[in-house]
């Protein structure tokens, strides 16, 4: 099991383990670093947002590349995400990453520690802690850039479990090949 001593997710900043506490007090009191008060809470009854939809194919035309270029600055900018359709990886495999990624995150903490956020940087398990003050997401992420080669950070694919880096390689061959 885990210990409850803070975790540190960047070069000066810790974190609690929530993930451990709520295991041990499921009515454990959310810590104020998570709590917006400048936020509305989310209502049921309004409509969820249309995400960006990029189009591969579409990019890849000469007729219409410059309409879905033009799509594609806008979702960046105004949405930080898109979700792009028509890039020729089967959907079984996608489901087969969607399980092996959903596998990842019911690891126990300690297996996920091993591929955490290093101090100072970005890419990793965790949180990116930038100040005392700063105000966080209830929930965990993974983030690894695999592309541009030279910004990937080596130490990370190892420690995932096996099934999740033959998931990934294959998306990998499959999209920049």
């Amino acid at each position: 099991m885990a210990s409850s001593e803070p975790v540190c997710f960047s070069s000066s900043h810790l974190v609690l383990s929530i993930e451990e506490e709520q295991a041990k007090d499921p009515k454990i009191k959310v810590p104020e670093r998570y709590i917006r008060v400048d936020q509305d809470p989310p209502s049921l009854e309004t409509p969820a947002p249309n995400i960006p939809t990029i189009d591969m194919k579409q990019l890849a035309s000469l007729e219409t590349k410059d309409f879905e270029l033009e799509k594609l600055h806008e979702g960046c900018k105004e949405w930080g995400l898109f979700q792009l359709v028509n890039h020729g990886i089967s959907s079984s495999l996608l489901e087969k990453l969607n399980h092996e990624v959903e596998g990842l995150f019911k690891l126990p903490l300690e297996e996920k520690m091993k591929f955490k956020i290093r101090p100072g940087d970005v890419q990793g398990y965790g949180t990116v802690v930038r100040s005392d003050s700063q105000r966080l997401d209830w929930g965990d992420r993974v983030y690894m850039i695999i592309n541009p080669i030279h910004r990937r950070k080596p130490h990370l694919l190892p420690e995932l479990p096996s099934s999740l880096r033959f998931s990934l390689s294959l998306i990998y061959i499959l999209f920049f090949f």
